[in-house]
C-alpha cells in the first residue's frame, strides 16, 4: 500500500528505482528477506528490520545526548527557536529529498534534541515529575501500539488510513480555532483552559492521533522491507518514526501539563 507520508513516498521511490522489488509470488524470498539478520543486509543491499532499529537507535541517542546537554546547561528560548527552526528545516529537506542523507538525518535529530532539551527543562521547573511521566507515557503508547500492531490487533486499511487522515483534517481546524479563541481572549469563556475545554480535548486527541500514526509508521516500514528497499532507506524509516515519536511525546508533555494545572 503507498504512503501519503512525504517521508515514506521517497522510500516507496527508491524501491521503484532500485531494481531490487521482490515479487509478491515470492514466498520464500520474503521470509527470508524479512528475517535477515542486520550483518547480511550488507550483502544483498536491502534494507532489514534491524537496519531500521540500528539506524532509529542511532538516531535517538544523539536526540537524547544533545536535550542532556542542553537541559543540564538551562540553556534559553533563544536555543529553543534554533532547535525548533533547525529541526523544521531539515525536516522539510529530507522529507522531500529523492536520495535519503545520512548526515542531514543525524543533524535533525540534533535539533530536535536541542529543542526537546530546552523545552523539556522549561517545563520540568514549572511542573516538577512532569518530564519523567512524558517519557514514561511515551514509551508505554509505543510498546503498546507496537504489540497490538504485531499481533495483527490493529490492521493497516484503505479505510483505516482514509478514517485517521479525515479525523487529522478535523483535528487542524480545532487546532486553528482554539488559536483564534485565544487570541480574541475568549479561551477562559469557553473552558479553554479547564478540565472539560478545548485545550484538553486537543492535547487528548493528539496523543490519540500520534499513537495510531505509529501504526502507520510500522506498516510502511514493515513494506519497505518486505519489498526490498534499498539498505540506505533504513535512514529515511529511522527519521520518519523519529518524528512521529517526538510528535507523540510534544503531545503527552502538553496533556500533562493541562491535567497538572487543573
Amino acid at each position: 500500500m503507498e504512503s501519503t507520508n512525504p517521508v515514506f513516498k521517497r522510500g516507496y521511490a527508491a524501491m521503484g528505482h532500485s531494481g531490487t522489488t521482490v515479487t509478491p509470488g515470492d514466498v520464500d524470498a520474503l521470509n527470508d528477506l524479512y528475517n535477515a539478520p542486520a550483518a547480511s543486509s550488507s550483502r544483498t543491499g536491502r534494507m532489514t528490520i534491524d537496519d531500521v532499529v540500528i539506524r532509529t537507535s542511532m538516531l535517538f541517542a544523539v536526540l537524547v545526548a544533545v536535550g542532556a546537554f542542553a537541559w543540564t546547561a538551562n540553556l534559553g528560548t533563544g536555543f529553543l527557536l534554533i532547535g525548533f527552526i533547525g529541526g523544521l528545516v531539515l525536516g522539510m529537506i529530507n522529507s522531500f529529498k529523492s536520495t535519503v542523507s545520512a548526515p542531514l538525518v543525524i543533524a535533525y535529530a540534533a535539533f530536535e534534541g536541542l529543542a526537546l532539551g530546552v523545552l523539556s527543562h522549561m517545563y520540568e521547573s514549572q511542573y516538577p515529575g512532569i518530564i519523567s511521566q512524558a517519557v514514561i507515557g511515551t514509551l508505554a503508547a509505543f510498546v503498546g501500539i507496537l504489540f497490538a500492531y504485531k499481533n495483527k490487533k490493529i490492521r493497516v486499511t484503505p479505510k483505516f488510513q482514509r478514517t485517521m487522515f479525515g479525523a487529522l483534517i478535523g483535528y487542524f481546524v480545532l487546532g486553528i480555532i482554539s488559536m483564534i479563541a485565544g487570541f480574541a481572549g475568549v479561551g477562559q469563556g469557553m473552558g479553554f483552559y479547564g478540565v472539560s475545554g478545548l485545550g484538553l480535548l486537543l492535547a487528548v486527541a493528539g496523543v490519540g492521533f500520534a499513537s495510531f500514526f505509529l501504526v502507520l509508521d510500522f506498516d510502511r516500514i514493515e513494506n519497505m522491507v518486505r519489498n526490498g528497499a534499498p539498505q540506505q532507506e533504513s535512514w529515511r524509516a529511522g527519521f520518519g518514526l523519529m518524528v512521529t515519536v517526538v510528535w507523540l511525546y510534544m503531545e503527552v508533555l502538553r496533556l500533562l501539563s493541562i491535567l497538572r494545572r487543573d
